[in-house]
């Protein structure tokens, strides 16, 4: 697991966060922790990508990502693969995480990914 190239605290905080969430459970995919709800991924750990840098990834709302990675390029990027939609990576080798945005963050991509959603009538 890649999980060791991010610092413990940070990996066990993270942790609390996420399954503090309801119905919030842990899966590893791709070598690192995923946090699901109805499993469907809200929060990812990735311990050494890109770059060896370890990371967190998380939905963000419309026009989040652009507004954090521009006002904060040293903290936040645009990850690979799920960027695209809008997803938020954050550095986690950073001196100094901003905890509470961050589980702000995380609070708001799943409530993203947990609210069904439905289709819109006539």
């Amino acid at each position: 697991m890649n999980e060791l190239t991010m610092r413990p605290e940070h990996l066990a905080r993270l942790r609390e966060i996420c399954l503090g969430l309801p119905d919030a459970t842990e899966k590893i995919a791709w070598g690192d922790p995923t946090w699901r709800v109805r499993d469907k991924i809200f929060a990812m750990a990735k311990g050494n990508y890109p770059g060896g840098r370890p990371s967190v990834w998380m939905k963000g709302g419309p026009g989040v990502q652009e507004i954090l990675t521009a006002t904060d390029p040293d903290s936040f990027f645009v990850p690979p693969y799920v960027g695209h939609k809008g997803w938020i990576g954050v550095w986690m080798d950073r001196p100094r995480i901003k905890w509470p945005l961050l589980a702000d963050l995380i609070a708001e991509s799943y409530a993203l990914v947990a609210s069904p959603r439905r289709k819109r009538r006539g």
